[in-house]
């Protein structure tokens, strides 16, 4: 009886009410519940696109949050997860081990610069950093010296739990907690102008720092704001000579996003730590991994049980998301893949030229499968810009989930999505553009 009851309210899940019993019980991530819009049930994903309960289907060109590498319901992935289901599901992570977590080190290591030499497994890309600011903080007490600065970039974004909210740039999101955010030294992306005051003022700071925190390239909740690989690369070097640790933060870059593997595959200097979560599992199931190199490990290592990293997770390395990571990162290297990703970035470079013309679009900018603009809205680049959710709304209508970050529009999509498909996007923007054009 107890079966046919759970079916009977699984299969009502595709009814007309659904809106109001979601609203009746759920409370969404970055929404005002009172004035938002209606939620969209949705009911099955396939490839690029998601459909609701009415039968209308979109184009997810935002990757479901910058999530999914290879599209939805990707018979593979899910074909691994099943076999991994019924095999095991889960166990403890602290005193046991199991073939799919040692399997998903071992590749990732390969693919990461050769001081990446040990994975730490969490669930989530805050969670990942929480951990690598710990690895960090605690490396220096284990050594008996204290170092809790943290630098950061300003209009940074890490994630919103406590740690990683502290490293991000101060915001309307972050104001309520402000008083009980750790110190963080926040400092300007680097340029050719500013390079050299970066340099005095991390000298000045070293000893007091345990760590840098950055986003590789890409700034992307800030409004995919983006820098210069050079630039990066010359303030990594101000770093490695002050002896400053370095985390790159790879949770959205990483995993073919910026057109290489990994955002570290364009820099000469590397950094001792990365965080990756997002497109681990190609969108399939939460998982956030932090990789080290063994310095930092070792400073973990000692018969004083009080040096061990005490920090875990229920579902650490849990078995069938490592399944679903292996077998996401087996479709990310296939040939076809990475043609894909390159054709993605060839036609976001052309499209950036066609906007560069366009007069109500500035700063036209792309980085491998990351293709991002402002609309001009009077007031400047803003989260809060009232056009976003105006355009939202447009991109809805024709059948496109496109989350503007404010009057920020921008494109991620997953890497299946074919060259007519985002033809049709490019013009749809285009479209959207000329009918808002009297807007502001």
């Amino acid at each position: 009886m107890l079966l046919e009851n759970n079916e009977l309210e699984m299969n009502t899940t595709t009814q007309a009410n659904l809106q109001q019993r979601d609203r009746a019980v759920n409370w969404h991530p970055y929404t005002q519940m009172k004035t938002a819009d209606e939620i969209i049930p949705i009911v099955k994903g396939q490839g690029l696109y998601l459909y609701d309960n009415e039968g209308k289907k979109y184009m997810d060109v935002v990757s479901s949050w910058w999530v999914t590498l290879h599209g939805h319901a990707h018979p593979y992935i899910a074909q691994r997860v099943f076999e991994q289901l019924n095999t095991l599901e889960q166990v403890i992570f602290a005193g046991f081990t199991h073939e799919p977590a040692v399997l998903l080190s071992e590749n990732l290591l390969k693919l990461l610069p050769e001081n990446q030499e040990k994975v730490f497994y969490s669930d989530n890309g805050s969670t990942a950093v929480e951990v690598a600011l710990k690895m960090c903080i605690q490396y220096a007490h284990n050594q008996g010296v204290k170092k809790t600065k943290i630098l950061a970039f300003k209009n940074a974004y890490h994630g919103d739990t406590f740690g990683a909210m502290s490293v991000s740039g101060k915001s309307f999101w972050t104001k309520p907690f402000e008083n009980m955010l750790f110190e963080v030294v926040f400092i300007d992306t680097p340029n050719p102008e500013n390079l050299e005051s970066l340099r005095l003022q991390i000298k000045n700071l070293a000893d007091e720092v345990a760590c840098f925190i950055y986003e590789p390239l890409v700034q992307g909740a800030a409004g995919m704001l983006m820098y210069d690989v050079e630039d990066l690369n010359s303030l990594m070097q101000i770093c490695r000579e002050e002896k400053v640790f370095m985390i790159q933060d790879e949770v959205f870059t990483g995993f073919g996003r910026t057109g290489k593997l990994f955002t570290a595959d364009y820099l000469t200097e590397k950094p001792d730590i990365m965080c990756f979560s997002k497109g681990l599992t190609g969108g399939t199931m939460p998982m956030g991994i932090t990789t080290c190199s063994n310095d930092i490990y070792n400073a973990f290592l000692s018969d004083d049980r009080h040096k061990t990293l005490f920090h875990g997770h229920s579902f650490t390395a849990n078995p069938l998301a490592c399944a679903a990571a292996l077998a996401s990162m087996e479709l990310l290297l296939k040939e076809e893949t990475q043609m894909n990703i390159s054709r993605i970035s060839r036609q976001h470079s052309e499209f950036v030229r066609k906007l560069t013309v366009v007069p109500q679009v500035e700063n036209a900018r792309h980085i491998g499968t990351i293709l991002a603009f402002d609309f001009k809205a009077g007031s400047g680049t803003s989260y809060f810009n009232e056009i976003g959710k105006k355009l939202y709304q447009e991109f809805l209508k024709r059948g496109m989930i496109m989350r503007p970050l404010g009057n920020v529009i921008y494109l991620v999509p997953p890497y299946c999505i074919t060259s007519e498909e985002l033809d049709f996007v490019y013009q749809n923007i285009l479209e959207v553009l000329e009918q808002f054009k009297n807007e502001y």
